[in-house]
């Protein structure tokens, strides 16, 4: 009897992906409640959860630490599935089909689709411009490093910039409920052959000829 595509699991992402995108977002979500709590009085009552606004104060840029580590090990599990591939223009030139839910209009795809691999270079740019901004106004460790007009500017930017990651982030999860099945892959690692079939075609041919290059010959 044959196997449904929906009830054969494919691995997706392993153990060490998992943990530290999880890292990755809970310090970002963290950092954003904070960096609100921070920037407009009217948002000042989520320093509560902090414990209150000085405690919450001397958390924020460790969090950044943390969100900058564990980025940086996604980046370097990731850069090589986000590179730029063929059909990466056609699929973006196409993403009216995604949100319509006609994803058979569009371009088999790796791994990772355009628009995942815009969102992981968009982060990884806004990422790298937050810890630089922000070891510029970090007055306890690095107060000399710059002056105060510096410090200025690198206010300015490092708001901005945090304005554009969370809407960045806001999208990201509106496509995740979107495109349902990913969640479970950032929780169990592994995904349904119908789900790899539909979104990512071309990286489930990739991973059957992998498997079938190891597996043994039968005797």
């Amino acid at each position: 009897m044959a196997t449904s595509p929906d009830t054969v699991d494919v691995p997706r992402h392993g153990i060490f992906t998992r943990l530290a995108h999880w890292i990755v977002a809970i310090s970002f979500i963290l950092l954003g409640l904070s960096g609100l709590a921070m920037f407009y009085h009217g948002f000042f009552f989520i320093a509560g959860l902090f414990g209150g606004g000085e405690t919450m104060r001397l958390l924020h840029p460790w969090l950044g630490v943390v969100l900058v580590v564990g980025f940086f090990l996604l980046f370097c599990r990731f850069v090589g599935a986000c590179l730029p591939a063929a059909g990466d223009g056609e699929w973006l030139a196409k993403v009216g089909s995604v949100i319509a839910g006609r994803e058979r209009d569009l371009p088999e795809v790796g791994k990772f689709n355009a628009g995942q691999k815009l969102y992981f270079w968009a982060m990884a740019l806004l990422i790298a411009v937050l810890a630089v901004s922000g070891i510029l106004i970090w007055h306890i460790y690095f107060a000399g490093v710059s002056g105060l007009q510096t410090q200025r500017v690198a206010l300015l930017v490092h708001a901005c910039a945090a304005l554009a990651a969370i809407l960045a982030f806001i999208v990201h999860v509106h496509m995740v409920t979107m495109e349902s099945g990913t969640f479970r892959a950032m929780v169990g690692g592994k995904v349904t052959g119908g789900w790899a079939w539909k979104h990512h075609r071309k990286w489930l041919r990739e991973v059957s000829a992998a498997r079938r290059a190891s597996t043994p010959p039968a005797e």
